[in-house]
């Protein structure tokens, strides 16, 4: 367990720190909202999944994953929420950078799937707690989010190519990667273990998304020096 206490939490802290800066840097120094929308989604990104890695690491280095199942199950639940808003607030971001108008429609689906996800991740049936969680509620919580994906990366792919944007011309690779990589997970992780280790590439995909805001803060400072 060792080498795998020391690898993860490092590479979590570096993740972690990462998305923190990157979030709260984008927040008190932007001045564009977009740019600010772009903050709120990188540091939601960091402080959520900073709930679940931080008790991660802290069973690898003591008495392992299933005697600290509590810790890791809260710890998994508030990061299902967090980022569920996460793609909420990309959704916000694709409106405004594209400058998208009217769509209630599909703002409302994106809402509705959001309080769907949601909802499904109180139910008691999740059993959070416990160190193998039923994969029927693993498969359930997470089909409205799959489906947000789903909308993000057309969304997404249909305006960068429309618009031939190279800030976000690769959000929706870097969207279906991320979802490729975890839904094995969900999926299979309780039968084979080892699948767990795809949660790296899902995380680098999410920093991927973040180095994308980022462009946005960068374009902004370079305007003003202009």
């Amino acid at each position: 367990m060792m080498p795998q206490a020391i690898a993860e939490t490092a590479f979590d802290i570096l993740y972690l720190c990462f998305a923190l800066m990157a979030g709260l840097t984008m927040l008190i120094k932007g001045k564009d909202s977009l740019v600010k929308k772009a903050g709120l989604m990188a540091a939601l990104l960091g402080a959520g999944d900073s709930f679940h890695l931080v008790p991660r690491s802290y069973a690898l280095w003591t008495t392992g994953l299933e005697a600290n199942a509590a810790a890791l199950g809260i710890g998994k639940f508030i990061t299902s929420i967090t980022m569920t808003i996460f793609y909420l607030i990309l959704y916000y971001i694709w409106r405004e950078y594209y400058q998208v108008k009217g769509r209630k429609k599909l703002t409302g689906i994106m809402w509705g799937l959001s309080i769907l996800r949601i909802v499904l991740c109180l139910l008691p049936q999740n059993q959070w707690l416990v160190y193998r969680q039923p994969l029927l509620f693993g498969i359930l919580r997470n089909m409205p989010f799959a489906i947000m994906g789903i909308i993000i990366i057309a969304i997404f792919a249909q305006e960068s190519q429309k618009r031939n944007d190279r800030i976000f011309r690769f959000m929706p690779l870097a969207v279906a990667l991320s979802f490729g990589f975890y839904l094995p997970v969900v999926l299979f992780s309780g039968v084979f273990p080892i699948i767990g280790i795809l949660m790296i590439p899902k995380t680098l995909a999410y920093v991927w998304i973040v180095l994308m805001g980022w462009n946005l803060y960068k374009r902004e400072k370079l305007n003003k020096t202009e």
